[in-house]
């Protein structure tokens, strides 16, 4: 039997295209849900895995509708294996259900691996570059030390209140009270 799941991310996108494919596929029952692939439960899809029995194969139009990680994907597919179900991805054309979908399944897998790898070594060599060349990185101070002298000097004449000196300098009121608890630490 095919089962097909189908997912939006938010409530104003429309689950016609998928669910479409899925009866075109030839899907006898299909789960649908609009959450966030980011969310663990999801309520729609535990549904479609307690309904699905040996021997089934769960459709989906994109493999990222099951799940948003690789991890996730590759525990989601570990588990249908020992459940004896299968999985087809449309837009991928892959299907678990035969040796050659297994092996496209955890090449695309191992790919998207390899990429985010890639980038995280990309991310970490341009920060070690800019620290190189005296870049620190972050976020900017929300008080330049100048500012800062010139908010505690009015601040310590005691002539204006602190919501009159942050206004007018431009900085927020807890920010100055922070500046001021460190620089009384001093």
């Amino acid at each position: 039997m095919l089962v097909g799941y189908a997912r939006v991310s938010t409530l104003d996108q429309s689950l016609n295209l998928q669910f479409d494919a899925l009866k075109e596929t030839g899907c006898e029952k299909i789960f649908t849900e609009k959450a966030s692939g980011a969310k663990a439960d999801r309520p729609e899809l535990n549904k479609a895995l307690e309904f699905i029995r040996s021997g089934d194969t769960l459709v989906v139009w994109k493999l990222d509708r099951l799940g948003r990680s690789i991890r996730q994907l590759i525990d989601t597919v570990n588990l249908f294996n020992e459940r004896g179900i299968g999985l087809r991805s449309l837009k991928e054309s892959i299907d678990t259900a035969t040796s050659s979908g297994k092996l496209l399944f955890h090449l695309f897998c191992a790919l998207a691996e390899f990429e985010r790898d890639v980038i995280r070594e990309r991310t970490h060599a341009g920060i070690t570059a800019a620290r190189a060349r005296g870049r620190k990185g972050g976020r900017k101070k929300a008080i330049t030390p100048d500012k800062f002298s010139m908010a505690l000097g009015l601040y310590q004449k005691r002539e204006l209140s602190v919501d009159t000196i942050c206004d007018n300098l431009g900085i927020n009121r807890r920010t100055f009270y922070n500046y001021l608890a460190e620089h009384q630490k001093k």
